[in-house]
């Protein structure tokens, strides 16, 4: 089980992949931050994915940051579900 992936939910729309990675550097190691755009317009969907060093990290950061306002809105933090195939 992937325990150390996060589903972000309800960014900013200005929120991008280096922003993501710096607000969950609060919490520990970044492996890796992408916010999901949209293929045509390139604009963020608001929301995003960041994978962090290990599932303690990853749950100390699910603490840290779910409801926490960034940029005006609360954020949606929580284990990312596989991909559906």
């Amino acid at each position: 089980m992937q325990g150390n992936r996060l589903y972000v939910g309800n960014l900013s729309y200005k929120t991008d992949d280096n922003g993501l990675k710096d607000i969950f550097m609060a919490a520990g190691a970044v492996t890796s931050a992408k916010v999901i755009t949209d293929r045509d317009s390139g604009r963020s969907k608001g929301f995003g994915f960041v994978e962090l060093a290990d599932e303690e990290t990853a749950n100390k950061a699910i603490e840290l940051f779910n409801g926490k306002e960034v940029d005006g809105r609360k954020l949606v933090v929580n284990v990312a579900r596989p991909m559906a195939k």
